[in-house]
């Protein structure tokens, strides 16, 4: 099965005093995603300046759309996608 990796950098300059809550918010809607079965894994970067999701079932431009429903969405400071086949 294929695979859409979504790596997002965040604009720590410009991160708003209210940041804690957005992450809440943030938490919540990955954690639908993972129970719909369209997130397969989410690895945080150990500069803590973003993420990196996994999706499955779904093809690029659908996890464009999705993405786009993140809070983190509007804080970004780049977003790439890479389109993988899983071997093993």
């Amino acid at each position: 099965m294929n695979r859409v990796h979504a790596i997002l950098t965040l604009d720590m300059e410009n991160i708003p005093s209210n940041f804690q809550e957005i992450l809440k918010h943030e938490q919540e809607i990955v954690a639908k995603w993972k129970e719909e079965g369209i997130l397969e894994h989410l690895f945080l970067r150990q500069t803590r300046n973003g993420a990196v999701l996994i999706f499955k079932g779904l093809d690029e431009e659908q996890v464009r759309e999705k993405i786009k429903e993140l809070p983190f969405y509007k804080l970004q400071k780049s977003i790439e996608y890479l389109n993988l086949i899983l071997q093993f």
